[in-house]
């Protein structure tokens, strides 16, 4: 027999409630990749270009944008002797928070790397558990 689970709430996902402000989804693949690209501090767009290069440029202003939205980037245009403006994007206070649960993720991802790899394989094969 199985047991009796309540219900799941009607405004589980309301437009206030936390899980729909949560700034980046784990769909999103960037964002994450981004924050941890700033973690070191300031970096120009063509900076984050070179490890995010499979990124087109449109996506990483979207996710920059996003990001700076939700304050957790910030972006400084420096004063410069050229026609070119000298952008940087570094992360706000809130974006550095987020650095302590990303570090868990990352670390839960390289434990669990091979298991994944394998659940991957395995539903490509056709072997995914039904149920």
């Amino acid at each position: 027999m199985a047991a009796t689970r309540a219900p799941l709430p009607a405004d589980l996902f309301d437009e206030l409630c936390p899980s729909a402000l949560i700034p980046f989804r784990f769909g999103d693949k960037w964002s994450a990749l981004v924050i941890h690209c700033l973690r070191d501090g300031p970096r120009r767009f063509s900076e984050l270009r070179v490890p995010l290069r499979r990124v087109s440029p449109k996506v990483l202003t979207r996710t920059l944008r996003a990001l700076e939205r939700d304050g957790l980037v910030s972006r400084t245009v420096r004063p410069t002797t050229t026609p070119t403006r000298h952008v940087e994007y570094a992360l706000t206070p809130l974006g550095r928070s987020l650095l302590v649960p990303l570090t868990a993720l990352y670390a839960w991802a390289a434990d669990h790397l091979e298991d994944l790899m394998d659940a991957r394989e395995a539903y490509e094969g056709g072997e995914a558990p039904h149920g």
